[in-house]
């Protein structure tokens, strides 16, 4: 066989060791970018951004070992897309392994008050949060009955004039 078709299609590095690669770099950036935070994801400011670019390329030299076959890169984005799809399954079926995963939301503002100990704790100020609510149109606090971070970094808002009249409504799924 030609050398220039076999450094191509045979992978230099054993099939088993790509898979091996790839699912436990796969593993450590899903822990690194949860342990970065729901906000870092969704708001991605340029650093993030950079530093994202910087992990995909690091992360890609520890997968394939050296080999730059395309049967080997076959391998790896084959396991890549298992993985993702895994890991759907896996978060659908169990509700604990979800919460862990992709963590729970975080209530901001209730009743057009701040909840600063909660902006503390998503390391996010008034000024990031009030950026946020105007991309969203929405200029003042009172308006806002609450606002949640939701796990994938999005803030959902419910505003007191879309509110029915009813009483006290109570939240016991935000924490």
């Amino acid at each position: 066989m030609n050398p220039i078709w076999r450094d191509l299609l045979i992978p230099q590095v054993p099939w088993y060791s790509l898979i091996l690669r790839a699912v436990i770099a796969w593993l450590a950036v899903l822990i690194l970018l949860r342990l970065a935070g729901k906000r870092q994801v969704a708001q991605m400011g340029i650093g993030e951004f950079v530093a994202l670019l910087l992990i995909s390329n690091a992360v890609q030299n520890s997968m394939n070992g050296g080999d730059n076959s395309l049967v080997g890169g076959l391998i790896l984005a084959a396991v890549l897309i298992v993985l993702s799809h895994l890991f759907s399954y896996l978060t659908y079926r169990f509700r604990k392994l979800e919460v862990l995963v992709q963590g729970r939301p975080t209530l901001l503002i209730h009743r057009g008050q701040i909840v600063h100990h909660a902006l503390q704790k998503e390391l996010l100020t008034v000024t990031e949060l009030r950026h946020l609510l105007r991309k969203q149109g929405i200029h003042e606090l009172r308006e806002i009955q609450e606002a949640v971070l939701e796990p994938d970094g999005f803030i959902s808002i419910v505003k007191k004039s879309e509110l029915p009249e009813e009483p006290d409504m109570q939240r016991n799924d935000v924490y």
